[in-house]
């Protein structure tokens, strides 16, 4: 059997936060948008439709909690889910802290500008307090 990986452009793109039962957290780098990424530690999975029904529950359960983390974390005027895999296959979920405010409001922030990594210690930061409120989930 495959053993989990996360995709390399993942793992380039994003700062990890943690584990969930089923989802690695990760924070992506770019201090524009609050932005985590859920990715199931499942191998060869692509679409959502390819997770077995107890782990498809799990994953909407840990999306639930992933909104209310990104709700305190960033106090969003919205929150916006999706996964695309245009350019990673692998599965992964995006939620997205969006502003009224923010450079691609209303739009989506997918290529949208050019990315802006947090400075390390904010990084850093931002990946403990978020990890924090997971943990306090």
């Amino acid at each position: 059997m495959d053993s989990f990986s996360l995709d390399p452009r993942l793992a380039a793109d994003t700062l990890p936060v943690g584990d969930l039962a089923l989802c690695s957290i990760l924070l992506m780098d770019d201090a524009r948008f609050p932005w985590l990424v859920l990715v199931p530690r499942r191998p060869g999975l692509a679409e959502i439709t390819d997770l077995s029904n107890a782990d498809a529950e799990l994953m909407m359960r840990e999306l639930r909690i992933a909104t209310r983390v990104m709700l305190a974390l960033a106090k969003p005027d919205k929150v916006n889910i999706g996964a695309l895999g245009n350019l990673v296959p692998q599965l992964h979920v995006h939620v997205v802290g969006r502003f009224l405010s923010d450079p691609a409001w209303p739009g989506p922030v997918w290529g949208r500008g050019t990315r802006q990594s947090y400075p390390a210690h904010a990084a850093a930061a931002l990946a403990d307090r978020a990890a924090a409120l997971f943990a306090a989930d």
